[in-house]
């Protein structure tokens, strides 16, 4: 196996992506070649993983994912690099369980990989030491392998930091980062700005890269080493042709996990990729993808470009199978009103949206398909998750649902999946999963309205 790394912290907002990006990013620089993963349900950190590494990232998730899949996956494509990143969600110990069992500590047994953890120095010099004797003390088990330092203050604060680590514990220090502005990434609602929204992501990337390289020991991260894990690639799949799907990829769409591209991709399907704001119409396809983002930040581009929602809107009306998530939700609705200004959009779902200031979905879902659900043979129970600002408002009261909400919000507190046609439009983000193969139905879906 390579050398892995599990980037975790103490509490989230400590700095696990700047030291993820850095340090995939100075190793790709050095010619290694770099795998990232990400545990959790999140797009915009992988966005950014990605592109500082120059290879997709993939997520990790206990909730809707077995043990086996997710040893299944990580294996899949760690195994041939020469360094592999686990970047962690919120804290080490943080999760859904008050046992655990799902937390970023269980993933690191899990893969049996060394823990790194980053931590927020703001404020602390001596209790530095309590605190990660009290991380290690709290699970033997979790292989806490170094400590990594930011928001340092300067020479005088880091050695405090430093001498009480090295006095009271025998975790080594493996780098220690400056309070710099550089190094912030603007946040939003749902987190980091997404780097295909950032102006010259690269630039911003190679400034991380460079104060990393300088402020932490690349060489003691890469001696870091895991056990080899074996597993059975059990799944064969069968390979369709003659099937081509676009998929809307610009900067107001960009959440999509990679492993469900590839689940197109291992189908035999085309993927067509689109502008929302740049393009005039769709290309000729057999089915329609349009996943989250944020299209609030980009209503005037979005509105002005009517064309393709004209497009969109006949080939839905027309029977073009499609697929919309939250954001894609939101584009199809009749109109979105943001900060008091309301922007017409394509019209098919019929409601209104509404970005509030405050979260109204955010987090894992449980759904309960229905009879009706237009992709037919579906998992009766499907475990997903949604993170929403916006609201329908003036729904269409004969509006027909593919889910009931058990847990989460959808579209209404009790049903999500909104249907018209051939047309399913959800809050909820779908993963492609053993207990969900959500890709395959939609693809089936799709050859069975092929003309």
């Amino acid at each position: 196996m390579p050398c892995s790394i599990y980037i975790a912290a103490a509490h989230k907002s400590s700095g696990k992506t700047i030291v993820s990006i850095g340090l995939s990013a100075t190793l790709k620089e050095q010619s290694l070649n770099v795998k990232t993963f990400k545990k959790g349900p999140d797009y915009i950190d992988p966005i950014w993983l990605s592109k500082s590494s120059g290879s997709a990232c993939y997520n990790l998730d206990f909730y809707n994912m077995s043990h086996d899949e997710i040893k299944e996956l990580y294996v899949k494509h760690a195994s041939s690099r020469d360094l592999v990143i686990v970047e962690g969600n919120k804290g080490l110990y943080d999760g859904l369980s008050l046992t655990g069992g799902d937390a970023n500590a269980d993933l690191a047994k899990l893969l049996d990989i060394p823990v790194v953890l980053v931590i927020d120095a703001t404020g602390i010099t001596r209790g530095i030491a309590p605190l990660l004797i009290g991380y290690e003390a709290f699970d033997e088990k979790v292989k806490i392998a170094g400590v990594i330092f930011n928001k340092v203050a300067g020479e005088r604060h880091e050695l405090k930091l430093t001498q009480a680590i090295e006095h009271y514990t025998d975790i080594p220090v493996l780098g220690s980062i400056r309070r710099s502005n550089e190094l912030i990434i603007e946040e939003r609602h749902l987190g980091l700005i997404p780097a295909n929204e950032k102006s010259k992501p690269q630039k911003y990337i190679d400034k991380v890269a460079k104060q990393i390289k300088e402020q932490v020991d690349i060489d003691s991260l890469l001696r870091l080493k895991q056990t080899e894990i074996n597993y059975n690639n059990s799944h064969i799949l069968t390979p369709r042709k003659d099937i081509k799907v676009a998929i809307a990829r610009d900067s107001a769409f960009g959440f999509y996990y990679q492993d469900d591209i590839d689940a197109f991709n291992n189908l035999g399907v085309e993927v067509v990729y689109f502008d929302t704001m740049k393009d005039t119409k769709l290309p000729k396809v057999d089915g329609l993808f349009i996943g989250g983002g944020f299209p609030e930040m980009h209503l005037n581009e979005l509105s002005s470009n009517k064309s393709m929602l004209i497009d969109i809107r006949n080939k839905v009306n027309q029977g073009m199978p499609t697929y919309a998530e939250c954001g894609g939700l939101m584009y199809l609705s009749n109109k979105i009103t943001y900060k008091n200004n309301t922007y017409p959009m394509a019209g098919l779902v019929d409601a209104d949206t509404v970005i509030s200031n405050r979260p109204v979905g955010r987090g894992y879902v449980k759904l309960e398909s229905q009879a009706n659900h237009p992709w037919g043979n579906t998992s009766d129970c499907i475990y997903a998750h949604e993170f929403h600002y916006s609201k329908l408002e003036n729904i269409s009261p004969s509006t027909r649902y593919a889910y009931k909400v058990l847990r989460g919000f959808g579209v209404d507190n009790s049903n999500d999946g909104i249907i018209l046609h051939n047309l399913l439009a959800s809050y909820s983000h779908l993963r492609n999963v053993n207990g969900n193969l959500w890709v395959n139905q939609f693809v089936n879906f799709i050859k069975s309205k092929k003309v």
